[in-house]
């Protein structure tokens, strides 16, 4: 991408003082005019109105101000001016992203405000609008894994299939194989420098045909860094239970696998983190989003022109002109 900036300078901006040199001659020129042509003082203009004035004695007192406006130029002339043109070629590499989601019924348990699911969505949806320059992608599981959104950088859909993620869509249960397993599929053909998967879960693997440990040999083979965070409070949470047409909330142990999540991490060159609550969470996110930051390379080039040419042609016409209307059209005139 390439932008421009361009402005106008004065190599030698003093010369402008000599813009008294013109004003003098306007003085002088008018001093002179008033010697020449006193006041007279009659009972009426009448007659001399209707005489009127030749065009040829118009185009007279017109030579002087050419000569001031030519000077004006030629003191431009010497200030040199200067068009500085600034070109910025702007370069980015972006990273290719997948966001794993948890989106089991586990994930509805209290512990963050509303509730985990819509924590992590609310979290993921600021992660998405502050990389405008990567390409981002959405894989959600629970008992199974689907791909919510292929990797894209049309951010507006992507976040708009993120709102959309709600409880029950699949089956439910804890599949975090077959989540990374389908996050890395979506970027073993990716071509960037840097692919990442930030898989999010509250669980324990309990469900799937893919073993997380399979799953991460898998990113290693493609070169995927997986950044794994654990989400649900320490000890209980509180969790929604249907009773009728009323819901009520139990305390329920919060069981994470922080050894599974640990292990995936470190073996592909990622982190493991622990969120929680909603401020943590988002902590977690701020802080992943400093150590995979997309490379941007501005490159500035600067130029300059010589601009006095043209007001050193103006000058040299208007005095071209001058001298060839005093010394023909108007030389009879006295």
């Amino acid at each position: 991408m390439l932008t421009y900036w361009q402005s106008i300078s004065f190599a030698n901006p003093n010369a402008f003082f000599l813009l008294v040199v013109p004003l003098l001659m306007l003085g002088y020129y008018f001093w002179q005019f008033s010697k020449q042509y006193p006041s007279l003082t009659l009972s009426t203009t009448k007659g001399i109105n209707a005489a009127g004035t030749s065009w040829r004695g118009s185009i007279k007192d017109s030579l002087f101000f050419l000569r001031i406006l030519a000077v004006c130029l030629l003191v431009v002339v010497l200030a040199r001016p200067k068009s500085y043109l600034m070109e910025e070629n702007i370069s980015s590499e972006g990273i290719d992203i997948v966001l794993a989601m948890d989106i089991s019924s586990s994930m509805l348990a209290r512990d963050f405000e509303p509730d985990r699911l819509t924590a992590a969505k609310q979290v993921a949806n600021d992660f998405i609008v502050d990389r405008p320059n990567d390409r981002i992608g959405l894989v959600v599981f629970a008992g199974e894994s689907f791909t919510q959104c292929p990797i894209t950088t049309d951010h507006i859909v992507l976040r708009e299939m993120l709102g959309e993620i709600k409880d029950g869509m699949i089956e439910d249960g804890t599949a975090i194989g077959m989540g990374l397993a389908t996050a890395v599929n979506r970027l073993k053909e990716s071509t960037t420098k840097s692919k990442v998967v930030i898989l999010l879960t509250d669980g324990v693997n309990n469900s799937g045909f893919v073993d997380p440990i399979t799953a991460s040999d898998a990113a290693i083979q493609y070169g995927v860094r997986v950044y794994t965070i654990g989400v649900g409070t320490q000890g209980k949470a509180p969790y929604p239970f249907q009773y009728g047409n009323r819901t009520i909330y139990k305390d329920v142990d919060v069981k994470i696998d922080e050894d599974l999540l640990r292990d995936i991490a470190k073996a592909t060159g990622g982190q493991y983190y622990r969120a929680t609550d909603n401020q943590s969470l988002k902590e977690i996110y701020d802080e992943i989003d400093t150590l995979e930051k997309s490379k941007i390379d501005v490159a500035t080039i600067n130029r300059d022109k010589e601009e006095f040419f043209p007001f050193a042609l103006a000058a040299a016409v208007l005095l071209l002109l001058e001298l060839l209307l005093r010394y023909t059209i108007v030389r009879a005139i006295p």
